[in-house]
């Protein structure tokens, strides 16, 4: 009875060891030659081998001269031929019979057959089984190179296959574009507006223009104080919002917000002064807030003891401030909240207590002159306020406002640098408290009037006091180090009689009552100017001249 037929899978070293042996042993007793036994032993390791060592190449190894060679036998055929020779071994050992195993180079035809006597005749012939073999690899070894030739994987960016790279290309691109964006807008806003040097800007004519004026609307300003919102205190006409400056010989740059903020990136924009920079600085404030959102600007009032109100562009970090200092020097009216004393007296040459905090401002913008207009002599202190001095002596106008001037002109040339700051002094803001001046007879100040004065004839007198104008011309031309830019509004301002507050305003910080303002003759301001009015004109010499200048290296940094 045969034995049945172990799988090629189990221990194959052990089961070759002892089935070698006891093949050597039958051999022994039956008189078979050793040698016979051998080569049928040594086809089993072979075989074996073969199969352990992953399938090398049955060629590779030598059975023959004439054997032939192949590079990686099948698997199928590897059982057969181990099958095959596990029954001869089995059946040498039971029966004892001759095996002789003849490993000819024979035919590709042949195949194992059984002897005469009924054993199992081992004609192992492997030409076939190696000329399949090597066919099979050959067709595997050239599936691999056409692999290797033609396929190419996609490139898959992070996952999601044709899409996700599709998509992620798509950001690249948006992003690319996006900073290229970013880049140009920066560009424009480093550029320089120009503006003719042979230019006067103070020279031309009010247009009315309901397209390109105002630039801000007051519903549209938060910072703004009942001072100056005519419109929201009554006023019916809006007419004075849309009068727009004309320069004869040139056009006046119209206001870029984003513009003038880039300028003042990392610095400091301080008005110094009395009530109408205040104005003026609160028309500033609403020209440059209006491009900033919400939560990202701040107005602090009432800091360093009271003298200053700061707007702070917090993404650009830049400031629009306000100074109170009515005369520039110290004076008895320095107290930002209780000024309005009966004796107006002022120190003439003390300045360093006002300007210790002018130091290390970018942009300066000084005027004094409403608060000179109340007597003809101005009492100058003899002594100082710090010593407690209360006598004084009375000198003319003009001499005082020089002298103030003088003393202003001599700090500023020794403790201003040049290099960082740019110093301006606005012109006489004027009254209109003189309605026969324009021709209105039967007027009141400056009560009721909608329209700019145009048409003149003859020189034009509202009351402005040009000897102080002069003065300040003289002291401007002494200075040696630092160069002071002139803003000259006075002429061009005396034609809006239009655009004074009036009786749209308010009276020892309350608003008007509607019996007040039926009183103009006792309490029409014709001194300060509705917002959006005439300060936002003021603004735009300012930013003219701002925007007009080079950039510097540090400012581009």
């Amino acid at each position: 009875m045969q034995q049945r037929r172990k799988s090629v899978f189990g221990s194959a070293p052990y089961a070759m060891k002892q089935a070698a042996l006891g093949a050597g042993v039958a051999a022994r007793k039956n008189g078979t030659p050793l040698s016979m036994a051998a080569v049928v032993f040594s086809l089993f390791v072979f075989a074996t081998f073969l199969y352990n060592e992953d399938i090398k190449s049955i060629a590779d190894f030598p059975f023959s001269a004439g054997a032939l060679r192949a590079k990686s036998p099948d698997l199928h055929l590897l059982q057969e031929a181990e099958a095959a020779a596990h029954r001869a071994v089995t059946t040498l050992a039971k029966r004892g019979e001759e095996v002789i195993v003849r490993v000819l180079d024979a035919p590709a035809t042949a195949t194992l057959r059984p002897a005469a006597n009924g054993s199992i005749t081992g004609t192992v012939v492997v030409a076939k089984a190696n000329a399949a073999l090597a066919k099979a690899n050959a067709a595997k070894e050239e599936e691999g190179q056409e692999k290797d030739r033609d396929v190419t994987l996609p490139r898959v960016l992070g996952g999601g296959g044709a899409e996700e790279a599709k998509r992620r290309e798509d950001e690249e691109v948006a992003e690319r574009a996006s900073t290229a964006k970013a880049a140009a807008a920066t560009a424009a806003l480093r550029t320089v507006v120009s503006v003719p040097e042979t230019c006067d800007l103070y020279r031309g004519g009010w247009v009315y223009d309901e397209v390109n004026a105002p630039v801000y609307k007051e519903a549209q300003c938060e910072f703004l104080t009942e001072q100056v919102t005519c419109m929201r205190n009554g006023r019916r006409d809006d007419s004075y919002q849309k009068w727009r400056w004309q320069p004869t010989d040139c056009d006046l740059p119209r206001f870029d917000a984003l513009l003038l903020l880039e300028r003042l990136r990392n610095k400091r924009l301080m008005f110094v002064g009395d009530s109408l920079n205040r104005n003026q600085w609160e028309s500033m404030v609403c020209l440059v807030q209006s491009v900033i959102p919400k939560g990202h600007k701040t107005l602090t009032k009432f800091v360093n003891n009271g003298s200053s109100n700061i707007f702070y562009a917090h993404d650009y970090n830049a400031t629009v401030e306000f100074y109170w200092a009515p005369f520039l020097v110290e004076s008895n009216s320095d107290n930002p909240k209780v000024h309005s004393v009966p004796n107006r007296i002022i120190q003439w040459h003390s300045i360093a207590k006002h300007a210790q905090n002018w130091v290390g401002v970018d942009y300066l913008v000084f005027n004094t002159y409403i608060w000179w207009l109340n007597e003809l002599d101005m009492k100058v202190l003899k002594g100082s306020f710090e010593e407690g001095a209360t006598e004084y002596e009375e000198v003319d106008r003009p001499l005082a406002y020089s002298e103030v001037l003088k003393t202003w002109a001599k700090w500023v040339d020794r403790n201003i640098d040049p290099n960082r700051t740019t110093v301006f002094f606005m012109g006489m803001s004027p009254n209109h408290i003189t309605p026969e001046a324009w021709g209105n007879q039967g007027g009141i100040k400056c009560a009721m009037e909608t329209q700019p004065i145009g048409n003149r004839s003859a020189t034009l007198d509202v009351g402005t006091d040009w000897r102080l104008y002069a003065g300040a011309q003289d002291v401007l031309r002494t200075f040696r180090r630092v160069p002071v830019h002139f803003v000259d509004i006075t002429a061009l301002s005396e034609l809006r009689k239009d655009a004074h507050t009036s009786v749209h305003t308010l009276r020892q910080g309350k608003l008007l009552t509607p019996e007040q303002q039926a009183d103009p003759r006792t309490y029409a301001d014709c001194i300060h100017w509705c917002l959006p009015g005439l300060p936002d004109t003021w603004n735009q010499f300012l930013y003219a001249r701002i925007v007009s200048r080079p950039w510097t290296t540090s400012q581009q940094a």
